[in-house]
């Protein structure tokens, strides 16, 4: 073998030309290298070119339009299309107690509609500058807009929502006012058809007949006439720019209520008309604030404390919404009767009472704010702030456990002799040194303000505000430790329930809420007490009511209560809880003015046990009457007898006694004046006798 030229070529590598092939040997062996005599060369497959972006792009259009004409027709299907071109029927909202029984049905204020084409420019102009600068150049969704605040939810520098007028229509006239992605699509279809069918002047003349403005008013109509007393026809700059600033949160920024919320609200439409070009500067900086001309309608009478307090949140939960509605909510109406009955038996006098009956998690089952509705429907239970009196202590003492302080740490029960404020026990009684239980329990003033000082102000300050107070209240002033800050019945009826459940803070409300979730739960949930605080606060409020200054509200099962008297008796409240049910009650005069013989300890603990007696089966036993025999037939002595029938009279240590079958009769002076005793079938009557007149003068 040799290398060079050969079979393949210069520089090939093969067999010398002059070489036997095959070698010897191998007879008749195949050469490798030789094509059989069938071969047939096979056609190549066709190469098939890559499948690049764009084919992947086409497909994945068509894909998402069959996907968008699918849902298409489900929103088509599930939208009210049908009502959309409809008169919208004002908003109505009718109260349910939790067993379905009617108690207050509320009516909008509602106007006739306003055309856009009859309104000054300055009206239109202030509610695009803030709602939808584009309006008149979209086809009812914004996609600048909504880019915009998507941008800006992300970024943080503020919440905006993104939805056209278009948008707000649909939302506010045809849809519940629930916040998911569906109704976010329902809403952006029936835009669409909205503005298929109408024309913008429709739109927005529509949109702003049905807007709602606070306090019930609906349409820029009702609003104008409402706030201003005038027509919409008429109104001047500055009055429709705060018109225009209510309607991203009507319940909040309501003049009548928020005044300085409506005028920061007022103040952004002003920029944002600068921003739009529909007014320059020095105009927006010559307009003046407008002031308020209020006419009120008579209101549709609610009926109950109850029902003038849920209807404000019944209103925040749908003021999204112009339909009908009917809401269910967590007033117990066996208790409410019970509640409103046992207060008008109470005895009160001139004086007003309050009361407030609540589960742990702040569902409000009963209420009274005054001792009748149709005479003062002013609500004692949530507008007035009263001094909670040794109420307050609650918070003193948890303060002194939370420092790590116990119930048998002791504190000086003494007369405070020292400094400018020197409080006094009631009835000047003091017990030496004692402990905090017992300081408790008998309520002494001098121990709270020692333990208020102790664990400073700021702490005890804290505890209250956690618990849902609202204040405001004076760091260092030892006389907040006596409750002379204010508080609304709620409010306090609210923290003892935080303390009830051992989750803080409660937040009264009349409709039912959903449970958090865990991880809801986890990131925001409720904060709570530690065991030992928890079960020690709970056993000196409990031996407060068992052998304390609560022993009138004492039930047969584990309550808990503290009574509170502010000074010379102006605020009385005892305010407990058993089982899942915490109630407070407070009584006092409208004028503050002292009352007498009233304390926290006295009628109001009477009225919450009375009222726990019926709400909680065998709280209270049940009163047995004693058995009464038959009377038995006796005949009459033959002597003593025939006396009886003529009556027996005669003297007694000066005093005229008198027998009869009609009873016994004791007459005589007590003090120098003339009073006579009457003992009957019917008990012992005892009447004070007139002189007889003397002739007249001559």
């Amino acid at each position: 073998m040799r290398f060079g030229s050969g079979r393949f070529g210069a520089g090939g590598a093969t067999a010398s030309a002059d070489a036997s092939w095959p070698p010897p040997g191998l007879g008749e062996a195949r050469n490798p290298w030789a094509e059989p005599a069938d071969f047939a060369p096979i056609a190549p497959e066709p190469i098939k070119p890559p499948r690049t972006r764009w084919w992947w792009a086409k497909r994945g259009l068509a894909a998402l339009a069959v996907l968008f004409l699918i849902l298409l027709a489900w929103l088509a299907i599930t939208a009210p299309l049908s009502k959309s071109l409809e008169p919208i029927a004002p908003p109505e909202i009718t109260l349910l107690a939790a067993d379905g029984s009617p108690i207050a049905r509320s009516g909008a204020v509602v106007e006739e509609p306003v055309a856009v084409d009859r309104l000054p420019p300055h009206v239109v102009e202030a509610f695009l500058a803030i709602e939808d600068r584009r309006f008149y150049s979209h086809w009812g969704i914004d996609p600048r807009g909504l880019a915009r605040a998507l941008w800006a939810n992300i970024s943080g520098s503020s919440v905006q929502g993104g939805s056209t007028i278009t948008q707000q229509l649909a939302k506010i006239s045809f849809l519940t006012p629930e916040r998911s992605l569906t109704r976010k699509l329902r809403e952006m279809l029936i835009a669409f058809w909205l503005e298929a069918w109408l024309t913008k002047d429709e739109i927005l003349g529509r949109y702003l007949s049905n807007a709602y403005f606070g306090d019930n008013v609906y349409g820029l109509r009702a609003a104008s006439l409402h706030y201003f007393y005038r027509q919409p026809e008429k109104l001047k700059p500055e009055q429709a720019i705060l018109l225009a600033g209510l309607v991203q949160a009507p319940s909040r920024f309501a003049p009548t209520r928020n005044w300085q919320g409506a005028s920061r609200r007022a103040a952004m439409v002003r920029a944002a008309m600068v921003d739009a070009g529909y007014l320059t500067q020095e105009e927006a900086d010559a307009l003046p604030q407008p002031r308020l001309d209020v006419h009120e309608r008579p209101k549709i009478a609610n009926g109950t404390y109850f029902a003038d307090w849920a209807m404000p949140q019944a209103r925040e939960l749908t003021e999204m919404s112009h339909s009908r509605l009917t809401l269910t909510t967590t007033l117990d109406a066996r208790l409410q009767r019970a509640a409103e009955r046992i207060v008008a038996r109470a005895g009160l006098g001139k004086a007003q009472v309050a009361l407030v009956a609540m589960r742990t998690n702040g569902e409000v089952v009963a209420m009274v704010g005054g001792k009748s509705h149709a005479q003062s429907p002013f609500n004692r239970a949530t507008q007035a702030k009263r001094q909670p009196g040794s109420t307050f202590k609650l918070f003193v003492w948890l303060a002194a456990l939370e420092a790590g302080m116990e119930p048998d740490s002791v504190v000086e029960d003494t007369p405070i002799t020292t400094g400018s404020y020197r409080p006094r026990n009631a009835g000047d009684r003091y017990r030496g040194v004692i402990s905090l239980e017992e300081a408790f329990v008998h309520s002494s003033n001098v121990a709270a303000v020692r333990l208020f000082q102790k664990v400073g102000s700021e702490k005890v300050i804290r505890q209250a505000t956690q618990l849902g107070l609202k204040g405001p209240f004076t760091e260092g002033d030892p006389s907040l430790a006596l409750g002379s800050g204010s508080a609304t019945l709620l409010e306090m009826t609210a923290a003892f329930a935080g303390v009830a459940g051992n989750q803080w803070p409660v937040e009264p409300h009349a409709f039912r809420r959903e449970e958090q979730g865990w991880l809801e739960w986890l990131v925001d949930g409720p904060d709570r007490y530690s065991t030992r605080v928890h079960e020690q606060m709970q056993d000196m409020l409990r031996a407060a009511v068992n052998r304390g200054t609560g022993r009138a509200a004492s039930l047969n099962i584990a309550n808990f209560g503290k009574t509170g008297t502010s000074q010379d008796n102006r605020d009385a409240l005892f305010i407990g809880y058993a089982g899942d049910l915490v109630v407070g009650v407070w009584i006092g005069n409208d004028d503050n003015s002292p009352m007498q013989g009233i304390r926290g300890g006295g009628l109001p603990a009477r009225i919450w046990r009375q009222f726990m007696g019926e709400a909680l089966p065998g709280a209270v036993p049940a009163r047995k009457a004693a058995p009464v025999a038959p009377p038995e037939e006796i005949d009459p002595d033959p002597v003593i007898g025939p006396l009886l029938e003529g009556g027996i009279e005669g003297q007694v240590g000066g005093a005229n006694v008198r027998v009869s079958p009609e009873g016994l009769t004791i007459s005589g002076d007590v003090g120098g004046a003339p009073v006579e005793v009457i003992v009957d079938g019917n008990g012992a009557n005892v009447q004070r006798q007139r002189p007889p007149p003397s002739d007249p003068p001559q």
